[in-house]
């Protein structure tokens, strides 16, 4: 069995009420470990969270923001980890970005809509002229799909489509942003 679809449910089940992205990994990594009969220790856990910023980015993300970047296309990053992470994760990968919005800023974790909401008064974007790109379906394409604003998921592992869930843009990474993004 899969860890991923477990740790999505159980990281979901975190993100209720706001609190540091960091107690969020570290509490869904010990779930994690008590649903596959695993013991780990709590300094463990934390030392899972703390790591975020070295993980390594899929391979084609680097280089496909730096061309969206050289195109024109404005990047900004919505991102339920905290500020700190995610400005050590830009740092750690050199990604070019032209902003972001995190859990922190707005208090709440996507699905809720507080990060849509922050993005667009923050960069006086057009909701008609924004596309949301993202690989999770819960956090990412049902709520923008709600909000009316076009959507790519990044279907890197070819998931079944959820019934109900109709992205704008279904593409298997990044890099193919390259091509419908003229």
């Amino acid at each position: 069995m899969s860890v991923y679809p477990i740790y999505v449910k159980l990281e979901a089940e975190e993100e209720g009420e706001y609190k540091p992205y960091r107690d969020i990994l570290k509490d869904t990594a010990l779930k994690v470990a008590s649903h596959f009969r695993v013991s780990i220790r709590e300094d463990d856990a934390e030392s899972f969270a703390a790591s975020l910023p070295s993980w390594e980015p899929f391979t084609d993300s680097v280089e496909s923001l730096k061309q969206l970047g050289e195109r024109g296309i404005k990047r900004v990053i919505l991102s339920n980890v905290d500020r700190e992470l995610l400005r050590e994760t830009i740092a750690q990968n050199g990604l070019e970005v032209d902003g972001y919005v995190t859990a922190e800023d707005v208090g709440s974790y996507k699905p809720s809509l507080a990060h849509w909401t922050r993005f667009f008064s923050d960069y006086k974007a057009d909701k008609d002229k924004t596309l949301h790109v993202a690989q999770s379906v819960y956090h990412d394409i049902i709520p923008t799909s709600r909000l009316g604003v076009a959507n790519a998921w990044i279907n890197r592992y070819s998931d079944a489509q959820p019934a109900g869930v109709n992205p704008s843009y279904v593409l298997p990474d990044v890099k193919s942003l390259l091509k419908i993004l003229t």
